[in-house]
């Protein structure tokens, strides 16, 4: 997988140009879930990161996290398919395909116009301290996987 910059305009177009290709009837390659939940599943990583609508794993969990699933996720190996996911991650409603498409539009935005700078050595939900490169590999490793998923 070619690893792109989230942080980078032009780049960061080109994710939401993906996005846009998206249409409520789009279907999965793989996987069950539908595109407007894959969307708010792709939505939570970023409520992580600006919000705080989801509790912080206590300090053992962190821990065990940080140890057995980090690499995974901050390293350039793509997610496999139909790969086991976090609760928090799991969307049960079906979202308004709409709303969630613009709030990832949304949060992409906020997350490029912050810069690298603003993302090297920020603390991460379960991760502790990830550097800008980390941040933009969890950030584009999650997106490019999904939306390969939906064949955009």
């Amino acid at each position: 997988m070619t690893m792109k910059n989230i942080f980078n305009a032009v780049e960061a177009e080109e994710v939401i140009g993906r996005i846009e290709k998206l249409t409520v009837t789009s279907l999965p390659k793989w996987g069950s879930m539908s595109v407007s939940k894959m969307l708010a599943h792709c939505c939570v990583t970023y409520e992580m990161v600006y919000t705080d609508k989801y509790p912080r794993p206590n300090r053992l969990t962190r821990l065990i996290l940080r140890k057995f699933i980090k690499n995974s996720v901050v390293s350039e190996k793509a997610y496999p398919k139909n790969g086991k996911t976090a609760t928090a991650f799991i969307i049960k409603k079906d979202p308004v395909f709409d709303t969630e498409k613009a709030r990832l539009i949304a949060f992409i935005k906020q997350t490029q116009a912050s810069g690298a700078a603003a993302f090297e050595g920020r603390d991460s939900h379960s991760f502790g301290r990830l550097t800008a490169k980390e941040w933009n590999v969890l950030f584009y490793k999650h997106l490019a996987h999904h939306l390969t998923q939906f064949g955009v």
